[in-house]
């Protein structure tokens, strides 16, 4: 009989220290919120003294809970920490990148509004503006060389009916010249006639 009290003895140890090994393997495995509802799980139920109603955990599930919950929380703050050093470092990246966006986008303007401008005696012009200075140009000196040609034509001409006038005139003069000179010989011969006449 006391041997048998004895195996019953031993039973029931290795039967209450499996049973705790379980629940220490059961309170360190899986995600917080499975720790604590195994924790519900195994608190007891008992009555006080005075009629109300608790509840009892083992101290060691509990200690063991919150070494749990503050690792995890470390983690969580370490990760959310990494975190914020991630988003601060891709917002400096974020910064300057805009930042050479915006250079970048200036430097292109600055090459568009050069590309598309042409300078003339130091000033910068537009291209519309440039063409339409020169096609100014050009149409006034066309004007101009057709206004010259169109007055040297006109001159041309004139200069061409006063020579033919003139050739009008000199033929004229030389005529009368000869007509005068013709006329002086036959009064000097009507004269040296009357002379001659007045002589004899």
């Amino acid at each position: 009989m006391k041997a048998l009290k004895s195996i019953f003895l031993i039973l029931l140890i290795s039967f209450a220290s499996t049973l705790q090994a379980q629940e220490t393997q059961s309170i360190n495995e899986g995600s917080i919120d499975e720790q604590f509802k195994f924790l519900l799980r195994k608190s007891g139920n008992f009555k006080g003294t005075n009629g109300q109603s608790y509840e009892a955990v083992k101290r060691s599930m509990l200690l063991t809970l919150q070494a749990h919950t503050i690792d995890s929380l470390n983690s969580i703050q370490g990760k959310l920490n990494t975190t914020r050093n991630t988003v601060t470092a891709q917002q400096k990246e974020i910064d300057e990148l805009k930042t050479n966006l915006e250079k970048t986008q200036n430097s292109l303007n600055a090459t568009n509004a050069e590309k598309d401008s042409m300078s003339l005696f130091g000033m910068q012009m537009s291209k519309t503006s440039y063409n339409i200075l020169m096609w100014s140009i050009i149409a006034g000196l066309l004007v101009l060389f057709i206004t010259f040609v169109f007055k040297f034509k006109n001159s041309n001409a004139v200069t061409k009916s006063a020579k033919s006038a003139l050739a009008d005139v000199e033929n004229e003069f030389e005529e009368h010249r000869r007509s005068a000179l013709e006329r002086e010989q036959k009064v000097r011969r009507q004269l040296q006639d009357e002379l001659n006449k007045q002589k004899g």
